[in-house]
């Protein structure tokens, strides 16, 4: 299933895309998309669903995160092996775990608004895994048990506050617009290998990022299994997981967004996002 929520922000309903590409509505035989619904037995419900006998949406209304009601939004750096070599950094010896803050997060198609006094933002195509059930120590054999889906995400960056402000990533991940996330929540029914996803990022119409997820330096199984043994995930926590080459910043010389840039996500097995870059209000 390819699960996602529309209408304006704060007032999103829940729906899905059916088999044709059409969008339906859930609502109201569920109220939102939340940590619940996605479980294995709230998507054993939905997948029971009759879809042409749910209501159609009209036109092409906005759509927001996924899943309502994250609590917990992790990321992992330096999870490609092109990436590390552009980045000059040593390949880590284990995930490398940061917090993106829940108010970065943003729909997959919302403008990605500018931080005042920011001269260094950058973009990263990622991989984002939905958490179905509570993971605590699991084992990589069983990670994949715990996922309820992926989608894609654009990790977006402002790398001076990332790397030169005194403090963790979590200073350069955590503007509000930095985190959009959809478009679709796509169900591991549908996505049975995560390391089997393309992933590209265009800025004004030129590639910048084209990778696989076979190229991650930890899988997500083994990223999973990791997280969960340093804490514990939830229903509906997100992870996204690393990003490949092509990033601004290992440009010679490097090249940051600037207001009136266009990023799109181009993903065939996750769907497709587009977000408009301006200057803070």
């Amino acid at each position: 299933m390819k699960l996602l929520r529309y209408g304006p922000a704060g007032q999103e309903r829940p729906g899905l895309l059916d088999s044709s590409g059409k969008l339906r509505s859930l609502w109201p035989a569920i109220t939102d998309l939340t940590p619940d619904v996605i479980s294995p037995q709230g998507l054993k419900v939905l997948a029971a669903l009759d879809t042409s006998k749910l209501p159609l949406v009209e036109g092409a209304p906005r759509l927001g995160v996924p899943v309502a009601g994250i609590r917990q939004f992790f990321a992992i750096g330096l999870n490609y092996k092109d990436h590390v070599e552009e980045s000059g950094m040593p390949t880590p010896s284990e995930p490398m775990l940061f917090n993106k803050a829940l108010t970065s997060l943003s729909g997959p198609d919302d403008d990605v608004i500018l931080p005042r006094n920011t001269q260094a933002t950058d973009w990263e195509v990622e991989l984002a895994v939905f958490i179905g059930t509570e993971a605590s120590n699991v084992d990589e054999e069983h990670a994949l048990d715990y996922v309820a889906g992926y989608s894609a995400a654009n990790d977006v960056s402002e790398r001076d506050w990332q790397s030169k402000r005194g403090g963790q990533f979590v200073k350069g991940k955590s503007a509000p617009t930095f985190g959009p996330i959809g478009p679709y929540l796509v169900t591991t029914d549908e996505i049975p290998d995560p390391q089997k996803i393309d992933l590209r990022l265009d800025v004004n119409g030129v590639t910048r990022q084209n990778g696989t997820t076979a190229k991650m330096v930890f899988s997500v199984r083994q990223i999973v299994a990791h997280v969960s043994q340093v804490l514990t995930l939830l229903p509906g926590d997100v992870i996204v997981t690393g990003t490949p080459a092509g990033v601004g910043l290992g440009m010679k010389p490097p090249l940051f967004l600037k207001a009136g840039d266009v990023m799109e996500i181009i993903s065939p097995q996750l769907g497709n996002q587009r977000q408009l870059v301006r200057a803070h209000d």
